[in-house]
């Protein structure tokens, strides 16, 4: 069994894109800059958020970060995104999910310029990847497809099972898999809470694809012998036996599927570790094109 190292993987594109950014401060060109607008204080949201603000630094990067209040209205948030939309020093951003119920998602997505849209959440980018074309791709979709490319999984007429039907997650790797390319190629298989005989398709996938939102959800009897298995979940669940009185869990019950699987993501340090990765890569691909570089 072989374990997908989403932390070694991300960190050569991370070297790349360090690269990079390197050679336009070089030739005096302002470095990329991306922003995140976190609303509330969810506390995954602000781990996430703090994460992608080192991540941003240690590439050369600029980082900022607007915090609101929970109590932030729609028409308040709407207006930040429009300054930022019209802001010329910011080259990507992003508003960190979930957000307040009393907040609607999609009318914040569909508000950000598809230009900067570097989480690839808009409807254009979403439409631009299902049909093949250039666009800022969803970052742990990409993420997915980056760690399968790296460690080198053969996609090609293979049986792709996804776990999870979001928006975010699910759907567009599901696209991904199936478009005619490397990493994809692939029978497609996309399963959710209201698939009947689960566990059986589940077990017939070549690659298995978990974005279900449970943890340890897939046991060992759902898991063919010899598949790849790729856990995009994370949960943090409380312990006794750690300092911070949590761990951290997957969609996948690691222990017992590893003794399966053929390769599979850790929880943490697998498919996390690459979404942040991904999201870097977007905002450089923005800042090229609004500066065509």
């Amino acid at each position: 069994m072989i374990v997908l190292d989403g932390k070694k993987t991300s960190q050569k594109l991370r070297t790349e894109i360090a690269k990079e950014v390197a050679e336009m401060i070089d030739n005096e060109i302002r470095p990329p800059h991306l922003v995140a607008i976190l609303v509330g204080d969810d506390g995954a949201s602000q781990t996430y958020v703090n994460a992608k603000e080192k991540a941003c630094q240690s590439v050369g990067m600029t980082s900022s970060v607007y915090r609101l209040s929970s109590k932030t209205s729609e028409k308040e948030l709407l207006a930040a995104v429009d300054f930022l939309n019209n802001d010329p020093d910011v080259d990507g951003f992003i508003v960190q999910l979930p957000l307040p119920k009393h907040i609607n998602e999609q009318n914040v997505i569909e508000r950000i310029d598809p230009a900067k849209d570097v989480d690839g959440f808009h409807p254009v980018n979403v439409g631009k990847m299902a049909l093949g074309l250039d666009c800022f791709l969803p970052a742990t979709p990409n993420g997915i497809i980056e760690i399968l490319k790296h460690y080198q999984i053969e996609t090609e007429g293979k049986h792709c099972v996804v776990l999870g039907r979001s928006n975010i997650v699910g759907s567009p790797i599901s696209i991904m898999m199936s478009q005619k390319k490397y990493p994809g190629n692939a029978t497609v298989t996309l399963c959710h809470s209201k698939t009947q005989n689960l566990a059986e398709i589940t077990a017939s996938a070549d690659i298995l694809i978990v974005a279900i939102g449970s943890p340890e959800f897939v046991k060992e009897n759902m898991v063919k012998e010899g598949a790849v298995v790729i856990d995009v979940g994370i949960h943090r669940i409380a312990s006794t036996t750690t300092e911070s009185g949590f761990i951290l869990k997957g969609d996948v019950d690691f222990a017992a599927v590893s003794t399966k699987a053929s390769h599979i993501t850790p929880v943490p340090g697998g498919v996390g570790p690459m979404t942040i990765a991904s999201l870097l890569s977007n905002t450089l691909k923005a800042a090229k094109i609004s500066r065509s570089i």
